[in-house]
C-alpha cells in the first residue's frame, strides 16, 4: 500500500496586485507575494466563495499525488489595505471581500493555453486526466475552456474550482459518489482516453484512504465552517473524505460511462 506523507502548503502574503485575469466570473489575478514569486490568486470573496477554493485545493493536490503536473498551490494572505487604492470598483469590492486567507497557484511565466488541435496528448496521460475529472466531477475541462497549459513542453493542469459541484448544496451527495459522470462526453481529451482501466488501477493504488484523508486535511477549518450544513469542521471534512473514498470504490461506473461516450464520439 502506498503511504502518503502529507506536505503542508506554504503560506505567503500578497505584496503587490499585478493585474486581473478577466476570465469567467471569478476574476482571479496575477499577484506578487513576499517570497518574490508571482501567483495566480483565487479569491475567497469571488462568486462561489470558499467552495471554489476547497475544490481547487482538493482537486489540485489529488492531481499532484497521482503524479500529474499542477503548479504549486499555496495559501495567500491578503491584507485589508489592498482594497483601498484599486480604482476599479468591482475589483476593489472583490479585494475587500477577500481579506484573509485565499488560495494561489504558482504563475507559469510564458505558458500557453493547451490547444488540442496543436498538441497531441498520449493515451495514458489523457486517460489519467479524464479519470481524475470523472473522480472529481469536474465539468470544466472542455474544448471551450481546457484549463490546461503547455509549459516547458509539458502539460499542466490548472483551475479545479468547478469540481465537486455537489458541495454547493450537499444534496444526495452519498448517491452522487456512486454515479457515472455524464458530463464526461464534453471532455477535451475524451477521444484519446483509451486507457481508463489502466488509469483506474494507478489511482486505486495511490489514493488509499489514508492518502485521501491527508489531502482533505489540508483544507483550513475556517473554510469548512463558512456556510456549512455540517455541525463542525471535522464532520464537514469527513464528508469530503467519505465522498472521495466511495467515488474511487465505484470508479467502474464512471469508467463505463466514459468509454461509452468515447465510442459514440469517435
Amino acid at each position: 500500500m502506498y503511504f502518503y506523507q502529507m506536505q503542508e502548503l506554504r503560506n505567503v502574503s500578497v505584496t503587490r496586485y499585478v493585474t486581473a485575469l478577466r476570465e469567467g466570473g471569478s476574476l482571479p489575478a496575477v499577484a506578487e507575494a513576499d517570497d518574490g514569486f508571482l501567483y495566480v490568486l483565487k479569491f475567497r470573496g469571488a462568486g462561489q466563495g470558499v467552495k471554489s477554493l476547497i475544490a481547487e485545493l482538493i482537486g489540485g493536490e489529488l492531481a499532484r499525488h497521482v503524479k500529474l503536473k499542477v503548479p504549486e498551490i499555496v495559501f495567500a494572505n491578503l491584507d485589508e489595505a489592498f482594497g483601498r487604492t484599486e480604482p476599479d470598483e468591482e475589483i476593489q469590492d472583490l479585494l475587500k471581500a477577500s481579506v484573509g486567507m485565499n488560495l494561489a497557484l504558482h504563475y507559469l511565466s510564458r505558458a500557453t493555453t493547451f490547444d488540442p488541435l496543436v498538441t497531441t496528448v498520449d493515451a495514458v496521460l489523457a486517460s489519467e486526466i479524464v479519470f481524475l475529472d470523472c473522480l472529481l466531477l469536474n465539468v470544466d475541462r472542455t474544448f471551450r475552456n481546457t484549463n490546461m497549459l503547455m509549459w516547458q513542453k509539458e502539460l499542466w493542469l490548472i483551475d479545479h474550482g468547478a469540481s465537486l459541484y455537489f458541495h454547493h448544496s450537499w444534496q444526495d451527495w452519498e448517491k452522487k459518489a456512486e454515479m457515472p459522470f455524464t458530463h464526461v462526453k464534453d471532455h477535451v481529451l475524451l477521444s484519446a482516453a483509451t486507457q481508463l482501466e489502466k488509469a483506474g488501477e494507478k489511482f486505486r493504488a495511490l489514493l488509499d484512504d489514508a492518502s485521501i484523508e491527508a489531502i482533505v486535511s489540508l483544507v483550513p477549518d475556517q473554510w469548512l465552517i463558512t456556510g456549512s450544513p455540517f455541525g463542525s469542521a471535522a464532520e464537514h471534512r469527513n464528508a469530503y473524505s467519505t465522498f472521495l473514498k466511495q467515488r474511487i470504490r465505484h470508479a467502474d461506473a464512471f469508467i463505463k460511462e466514459a468509454n461509452n461516450a468515447r465510442r459514440i464520439l469517435i
